[in-house]
């Protein structure tokens, strides 16, 4: 399979500190690529770097073969982040139809579109509540809806089930199976390993500002808790020699 998402070496400083070191990953079409990490691992700023919300000093990132993301490529990818900041004075219909209009939609096709969205995501019942109302688990779910109403090719999902219960963490992983199996490429974020461990095709491990897992199909992995930590503990144990 090609590449939708190439990131080759890059290197990110902040007040001074390197944060990012050479930090490379690869990600296929019609996958679900993992990104696992530990805490403070600087999982969000190499997310950043990816979708040119800040600029590496160092490497390249190819996103559909164009080098950074250029707006050809901006067509074809949307991004969930792990905290919403939403219109809260928009409805939830408004909201979503806001966003349509940011794409090539024809406008006599916008209310149909944002109403597939709003059942896809079990919302139409509220669609016309304003998103002040809304529970965190319909802000989650709102959200999702936005990240497709483009039809991606390319989808990031910072973690997307974060404070769901268990319905509906299941609605949101059925979500993210059928948007596979409808060819799109799913760039996914969580600390669950079950959930994890259930959908996704490989994965790739940053932790002491690198990557020390990349492209590790998961259908290898035997016990993925128990593989995690060893290589995080690995890592930990080199960091302390290195510095003695």
């Amino acid at each position: 399979m090609d590449s939708v998402l190439k990131v080759d070496k890059i290197v990110k400083s902040l007040s001074g500190i390197e944060i990012l070191k050479w930090v490379s990953l690869e990600v296929k079409s019609w996958e679900i690529y993992w990104f696992l990490w530990p805490n403070w691992a600087w999982k969000t700023t190499t997310m950043k770097c990816i979708m040119w919300l800040i600029e590496p000093e160092k490497g390249q990132i190819k996103v559909f073969w164009h080098k950074w993301l250029n707006q050809e490529a901006k067509k074809q990818i949307w991004f969930m982040p792990e905290n919403t900041y939403l219109y809260k004075h928009l409805t939830g219909k408004e909201f979503l139809k806001f966003n349509a209009n940011f794409f090539d939609i024809p406008k006599n096709e916008i209310d149909k579109k944002v109403d597939e969205l709003l059942n896809k995501v079990w919302l139409n019942h509220a669609k016309d509540k304003y998103l002040n109302e809304y529970s965190k688990w319909m802000l989650q779910r709102v959200w999702l809806a936005q990240a497709i109403v483009n039809k991606p090719k390319l989808v990031f999902l910072d973690e997307p089930m974060s404070g769901l219960d268990p319905l509906w963490r299941k609605m949101v992983k059925d979500f993210i199976m059928e948007l596979k199996e409808n060819w799109t490429t799913v760039f996914f974020n969580t600390h669950v390993l079950a959930d994890a461990e259930s959908m996704c095709d490989r994965i790739s491990i940053i932790h002491k500002w690198e990557i020390i897992v990349d492209w590790e199909n998961v259908k290898n992995i035997d016990w993925l808790e128990d593989y995690f930590i060893e290589k995080v503990t690995t890592k930990d144990k080199e960091a302390i020699l290195e510095s003695e």
